[in-house]
């Protein structure tokens, strides 16, 4: 079972979810989710492990193929491999992927220049200093322990432009230091216009910035 519950529109809909179904083998994972995202607003996936929240937001960012329904950004199919929505989609999901041979501060100035950010340099440093990645930035993401990897995968959505973030459960392995900071942040990501999507079991993240839910599992 699904339901969806969604805050008050903010100037248009960026992203449209419309009768999402998918399943594996005879199991129906997802039945039907539909749900819509404005600028500036969060919307958090919430509901029990193994209920469907990562693939919920594997199949909104293009990554998993639905067995029926839409994914529109922009009123458009989204398609994870077109320029519009690489331009626009910024994702930190489950199976987090680096480039093996690129130090943390070359992954992430890769990312920035590829992605056109205005000063790569100077927001790379910014973030790494933000995220606590000083002095893991000249190590290979193999080296870096499970929390640091996970800040690596928020910092890669950080240095790059976006107007929807898709997280699945950015609040993994931070501290209580670290879960403030990522309230605060998004909190400022939605200030500056950006769409957040988010599956999260962190009750206090969801009740701060979430402005709608999709239950799903339940």
């Amino acid at each position: 079972m699904t339901r969806g519950r969604t805050g008050g529109r903010t100037g248009g809909t960026l992203l449209e979810v419309v009768g999402l179904t998918k399943g594996y083998g005879d199991l129906v994972v997802l039945d039907e989710v539909g749900f819509t995202l404005e600028p500036g607003r969060a919307t958090a996936v919430v509901g029990p492990n193994g209920a469907g929240k990562s693939t919920l937001l594997r199949c909104v960012a293009g990554v998993d193929r639905v067995d029926a329904g839409r994914v529109l950004l922009d009123g458009a199919d989204l398609d994870e491999s077109a320029p519009a929505t690489r331009a626009a989609v910024a994702t930190a999901l489950d199976d987090l992927a680096f480039f093996p041979d690129l130090s943390v501060v070359e992954h992430l100035r890769l990312c920035a220049w590829s992605h056109g950010s205005a000063d790569p340099e100077a927001l790379v440093a910014d973030v790494l200093a933000e995220l606590g990645l000083d002095a893991a930035a000249d190590q290979l993401p193999a080296t870096l322990s499970s929390g640091q990897r996970h800040r690596l995968a928020l910092a890669s959505c950080l240095v790059r432009p976006r107007r929807l973030l898709v997280l699945d459960e950015p609040e993994q392995r931070l501290d209580a230091g670290g879960r403030r900071w990522l309230a605060d942040r998004l909190d400022a990501e939605k200030r500056a216009g950006v769409a957040v999507l988010l599956a999260s079991h962190d009750e206090a993240l969801v009740a701060r910035v979430a402005d709608g839910l999709v239950e799903v599992g339940r």
